[in-house]
């Protein structure tokens, strides 16, 4: 995925969390970013929230918020390119805590009109969120509900909602939590999109709610170029892709970072219903393939990995013979689709 061109929420964005770190002590940050690490690190999935009161959620939202943004905004930015007519009128952020997802979904459609609610169980992080949302421009932003509620079994998603995103969520179910989750989200939504982290127990969650989107008559939009099997095989590699996350001062102090920048790892399916008609733009235009690791740049070729369409994963030699092609694959990058329209 491209490095961030910092749209207008994104600067938002950036703002409100300085704002919000200046007050906090950096020990208690610290302290509470060392545990937030631990947790989510972890491999043991919990039902009660992660964020206990406000200082966890202002390190949660200086630790996470920014790469959380930027990974949901680099899988949008891949559904609405292969769906360009597609504009959601509503949206649900399952399991959204501080609306990372939310300000993201207003980059991918800035300016557009749409009835945002973010769901959460921990009520300190809806709390921030909507603090931090009251200082956005974007209109929808402001006035996205913040509604508590169980992430799991019993959640309720109003039928007919155009989009659903649930980013960094289904690492804290159970297993019966996760497929209650995508269930539910399938059953009311025109559009899914999932994101968790790009490790290999991140990559076979995602793989696991594909399945169930396929299942429950969804068509793959991003990354895939295809709904049929994954052709990676499981525990040999994973699918995922990278994000550049710019860091604050601030945020720097936060994590123990020096860099102004850190890569972002994220795994990722964006779905759509199968019976939505062409007309609804809908139906995603073919694409061939996707690049699934980094361009390899030699003297006069670029190798490209792919995952296609046809023949699953394959590799491809760009070289100066294929003439525009070469000039185009030395500006790709890891995420992109291949070919480009037009070449």
């Amino acid at each position: 995925m491209h490095a961030p061109h910092f749209p207008r929420s994104g600067e938002e964005l950036r703002s409100a969390l300085a704002g919000l770190l200046d007050g906090l002590p950096p020990r208690q940050a610290a302290q509470a970013v060392d545990r937030l690490i631990a947790s989510y690190r972890g491999r043991t999935p919990t039902d009660a929230p992660v964020l206990r009161d406000r200082s966890d959620v202002a390190a949660y939202a200086a630790y996470r918020m920014p790469a959380t943004y930027e990974a949901v905004r680099s899988a949008l930015e891949a559904f609405r390119d292969r769906l360009p007519a597609f504009v959601p009128a509503s949206h649900v952020d399952v399991g959204g805590g501080t609306g990372a997802a939310t300000w993201a979904v207003a980059s991918a459609w800035e300016g557009e009109q749409r009835e945002t609610t973010v769901l959460d169980w921990a009520a300190p992080a809806l709390a921030l969120g909507a603090e931090l949302a009251r200082t956005a421009s974007d209109p929808a932003l402001r006035a996205a509900r913040w509604e508590r509620g169980i992430i799991g079994d019993g959640l309720r998603v109003p039928d007919g909602t155009d989009l659903v995103t649930v980013s960094y969520v289904l690492k804290e179910l159970t297993d019966a939590g996760r497929a209650a989750v995508v269930a539910e989200a399938a059953r009311a939504a025109q559009a899914v999109v999932i994101v968790e982290p790009g490790t290999p127990d991140g990559y076979l969650r995602i793989i696991e709610a594909r399945d169930r989107l396929i299942a429950a008559g969804f068509r793959v939009v991003a990354p895939c170029p295809h709904s049929g099997a994954c052709p990676i095989e499981p525990g040999k590699d994973w699918c995922h892709f990278s994000a550049r996350v710019s860091r604050s001062s601030l945020h720097r102090q936060v994590k123990g970072g020096s860099l102004a920048y850190e890569d972002e790892k994220f795994a990722y399916v964006a779905a759509v219903r199968g019976s939505l008609p062409e007309a609804s733009g809908a139906v995603p235009a073919p694409v061939p393939a996707r690049i699934v690791r980094k361009p390899q740049l030699r003297k006069g070729q670029v190798l490209l990995e792919l995952c296609t369409a046809e023949d699953g994963l394959t590799r491809e030699t760009v070289t100066k013979r294929h003439g525009d092609a070469y000039k185009v694959a030395r500006d790709a990058d890891w995420g992109d689709e291949w070919p480009p329209a037009g070449v």
